[in-house]
C-alpha cells in the first residue's frame, strides 16, 4: 500500500465538506505542514514506482482528511492547487516547478527565500513565488545538488549542479551569501532554435544567415563572441545544424548545453574536483583527449583558459570547421581574450607567434549582443585575413547599425553590409556553394 494506513475514505468525506468555502491564507506554510504529514504517512519506497496520476488520486483523498484535521475550508479548485503543490514538494522542486515548466522563462534567479525573479524575453520580472523560510530553500537546494552527487554546507558553500533536463544551477549559501541563499538557474532549451527562427526573430538578416551557412558547410573555423546571456550557445546550436551528418563531431563543455542534431556526435563534459580536491577533469584535458578520438570537427562550448591553445592547435591540424565561443564585447577584444588565454597555458611563446597561431586558425568571428530591449542580435560578422606586421588583420563583412529606440522601447536598426567581399568566398565557391554577389553590395540593408 502507498500509505501506511487507509484513510482515503475519510479524506473523500472531508473533501465533500469543503465545497464553496474560504480562501487560503499562508498557503506556503499550509503546504509544507501537509507535506510533512504525508512524509509520515507515505511508504516512501513505493513513491517512485507509482505513476503521478495514481499518486495524485491517492494524495487528494488524504489531503482532504488532513485539511479536516487542520480545520481549513477550501474550494475544490484550491484543493486541486494544494494537491499539485504538495506533489511538487514530494516529487519535484516545490515552488520552482511552475517556473521550470514555463517555456517562456530563460533564467530563474532566487534572491533569498523572499524573492524570485525570472528572465522572460530578455527582461527581468519579479514573481509572486517565495519560500516559507531559509530552511525551506536550503532543502530544495540540497535536493538539487544531492541528485548529482554534490553537497552544499558551511564547509562548501558554493556549488554548481545540473537538473535532470540539463538546466544549469549555481547556488551560494551563508556565510558567503550575507542575506541568505542565492540560486541562479539557466534553463535548458527543450527544442533548439534553428537559423530560420533567428531570422524570423530579427536576430540576424537572411543574407548574414546564408553566409554563415556557407562558412560552416565549407569547413571554416568560427569564433562566436559575446557577453553573458547574449545568446552565444543558442547561435552555436543554430550553426551546428549546417554540419554534414556524415561527419564525426566531438563537443566539449563545462555544462552540457549544446543540442546538435547530427547522429555522429560524441559529447564530453568536464568534472569538478571532489570534496577532497581530487579527480578534476578540465576542458583542456578533454580537448587533448578529443584529438585522439578521430573527430572531423571539435566544438568547445566556451574557452576560458589554457584549452584555447589546444583548440587552436586542433583547428590548425586538420580539424577544419571547428567552433567555439568566448566572452568579449567586440571581435577585436575576442582575439585579445584568446591571446591572453593562450598565455594561461604556461607556454613560452612570443606575442607575434601567438597571434600568428590565432590568425591561421580562426577564419570568422561572430559578435552577438543582448540589447537593452532584451533582444539578442548578431551585431557583427568579421573575417580574419592574416597579419600586418604584429597585428591580426580583421575586416567586417556585416554589421547591425542602431537607429533609435521606438516608443515601445524596442531598438530599431538595420543589418547592413560594409561593401567588402569576404576572402572566404573563393573557397565557398570552389565547394559549389553559390551566394549572389549583390549580398555584399555596399550599403545594402535588411531590416
Amino acid at each position: 500500500m502507498l500509505f501506511k494506513e487507509d484513510i482515503s475514505r475519510e479524506g473523500h468525506q472531508a473533501e465533500a465538506g469543503t465545497r464553496g468555502l474560504a480562501t487560503v491564507e499562508d498557503g506556503t506554510a499550509l503546504r509544507l505542514r501537509i507535506h510533512e504529514r504525508l512524509l509520515d504517512l507515505l511508504n516512501l519506497s513505493l513513491l517512485d514506482k507509482t505513476p503521478r496520476e495514481a499518486l495524485r488520486v491517492e494524495i487528494r483523498g488524504v489531503v482532504g482528511q488532513l485539511l479536516l484535521q487542520e480545520k481549513r475550508l477550501l474550494t475544490i479548485g484550491q484543493i486541486d492547487q494544494l494537491v499539485d503543490d504538495v506533489l511538487d514538494e514530494l516529487l519535484g522542486l516545490g515552488p520552482l516547478e511552475p517556473l521550470l515548466k514555463d517555456d517562456t522563462i530563460n533564467d530563474i534567479l532566487i534572491n533569498t527565500h523572499k524573492m524570485v525573479f525570472v528572465e522572460r524575453r530578455g527582461r527581468l520580472e519579479l514573481t509572486n513565488i517565495h519560500f516559507q523560510d531559509t530552511r525551506h530553500l536550503l532543502r530544495i537546494i540540497n535536493k538539487i545538488v544531492s541528485a548529482v552527487g554534490r553537497r552544499v554546507d558551511e564547509s562548501q558553500p558554493m556549488v554548481d549542479a545540473r537538473l535532470a533536463d540539463g538546466s544549469r544551477v549555481n547556488a551560494i549559501i551563508p556565510p558567503l551569501a550575507v542575506d541568505g541563499p542565492l540560486v541562479s538557474i539557466r534553463k535548458f532549451a527543450t527544442t533548439p532554435i534553428h537559423m530560420a527562427k533567428l531570422v524570423d526573430y530579427r536576430s540576424i538578416s537572411d543574407e548574414m544567415a546564408k553566409l554563415m551557412q556557407a562558412v560552416v558547410k565549407s569547413r571554416r573555423n568560427v569564433l562566436i563572441s559575446g557577453g553573458t546571456g547574449s545568446g552565444k550557445t543558442t547561435f552555436l546550436n543554430a550553426l551546428s545544424a549546417f554540419i554534414d551528418h556524415r561527419e564525426r563531431v566531438v563537443t566539449i563543455e563545462d555544462s552540457a548545453e549544446l543540442q546538435l542534431q547530427q547522429p555522429h556526435v560524441c559529447r564530453l563534459e568536464t568534472r569538478p574536483s571532489n570534496i577532497e580536491g581530487r579527480g578534476e577533469i578540465t576542458q583542456r584535458d578533454l580537448v587533448r583527449n578529443a584529438l585522439r578520438m578521430r573527430p572531423d570537427r571539435i566544438i568547445v562550448g566556451e574557452v576560458r583558459a589554457g584549452e584555447a591553445f589546444d583548440m587552436l592547435q586542433s583547428m590548425n591540424t586538420g580539424h577544419d570547421g571547428s567552433m567555439t565561443t568566448v566572452h568579449a564585447n567586440n571581435p577585436r577584444d575576442a582575439l585579445a581574450r584568446v591571446e591572453q588565454m593562450i598565455g594561461m597555458a604556461g607556454l613560452d611563446l612570443s606575442p607575434r607567434s601567438v597571434r600568428q597561431q590565432i590568425a591561421s586558425a580562426i577564419n570568422v568571428v561572430v559578435q552577438v549582443e543582448r540589447m537593452e530591449d532584451g533582444g539578442r542580435r548578431v551585431v557583427s560578422i568579421s573575417e580574419i585575413v592574416g597579419m600586418e606586421q604584429d597585428v591580426i588583420s580583421i575586416q567586417e563583412i556585416f554589421r547591425f547599425r542602431r537607429r533609435q529606440i521606438g516608443s515601445d522601447g524596442l531598438i530599431q536598426g538595420d543589418f547592413e553590409t560594409t561593401g567588402i567581399r569576404p576572402k572566404v568566398m573563393d573557397l565557398i565557391t570552389s565547394r559549389g556553394i553559390e551566394i549572389p554577389p549583390i549580398n555584399f553590395a555596399p550599403g545594402r540593408k535588411s531590416v
